[in-house]
């Protein structure tokens, strides 16, 4: 198995066990038995964090390996952007959506030893195990429309940054950090529409394990909404930003 594969499950198990894991145990924390918080539940902007510093670190730690995907969408994006190459995606996908079902499934496990009181609540929600979801699954009743734009202009973005920061012309060394605010900004603003995706790997983990089959059946959307914007992103940037004497083989991310 080649050291890529394996870095994109453990960059993608860490995504989601880091972004989806502060979501389940600790932006609000219960008192077992009782109806108040604890205070020191890291809440909407300690969950936006997680999710950049996942990908922050991810980028550090698997970057050399794999180039720091993590998400089908961006494979797609780098794909597009000639920076991937095509055979590579199926395999890539593979590794990721593994990593992120691995992870969901090590905190499914872990929350079963928490109180009753703490997994009803975690699971009486619109979005239980941190799913992502339109309409009654959105944590603010955004429709399907809304949740299908903010998803592609968004993944659009990502991908647009994600693509300038690896870009030659850039500042060596420091890309993981614009992307992983990049990813900080995306959940400050997305959290209340659609709990953010952006990422069809980190979206099938957790609804896999989340127990609502209406949950299973929204999920196309965040594959089919993310992809669409990654891949605009790439031909964008391919088309309008990229260095023309860019050579087309140079796949370094």
């Amino acid at each position: 198995m080649k050291k890529a594969y394996i870095a994109e499950f453990l960059g993608t198990f860490w995504l989601v066990l880091g972004g989806c894991g502060s979501a389940v145990f600790a932006a609000v924390v219960g008192v077992p038995g009782g109806t108040d918080t604890n205070p020191l539940g890291l809440g909407f902007l300690g969950v936006s964090l997680a999710f950049g510093l996942t990908v922050l670190t991810g980028a550090y730690a698997f970057g050399h390996i794999s180039g720091g995907h993590f998400n089908p969408a961006v494979s797609f994006g780098l794909f597009m952007g000639k920076r991937f190459p095509g055979n590579e995606l199926l395999p890539y996908i593979v590794a990721q959506v593994v990593g992120a079902t691995v992870a969901a499934l090590l905190i499914w496990l872990i929350l079963q030893g928490s109180p009753a009181s703490i997994i009803e609540g975690v699971f009486k929600g619109g979005n239980p195990l941190a799913t992502n979801g339109f309409g009654d699954h959105s944590p603010m009743g955004f429709n399907l429309v809304s949740a299908f734009i903010a998803e592609v202009v968004l993944t659009f973005m990502f991908l647009i940054v994600i693509l300038g920061a690896t870009d030659k012309r850039a500042p060596a060394g420091f890309a993981p950090v614009p992307i992983g605010l990049a990813l900080t900004l995306i959940h400050l603003i997305s959290i209340p529409i659609t709990n953010t995706s952006v990422n069809p790997a980190r979206s099938t983990g957790v609804a896999l394990f989340c127990g609502n089959p209406a949950l299973l059946g929204q999920l196309p959307v965040f594959w089919i909404a993310p992809i669409l914007g990654a891949v605009a992103a790439g031909y964008v940037y391919y088309s309008f930003l990229e260095e023309p004497t860019r050579p087309d083989a140079n796949y370094d991310v």
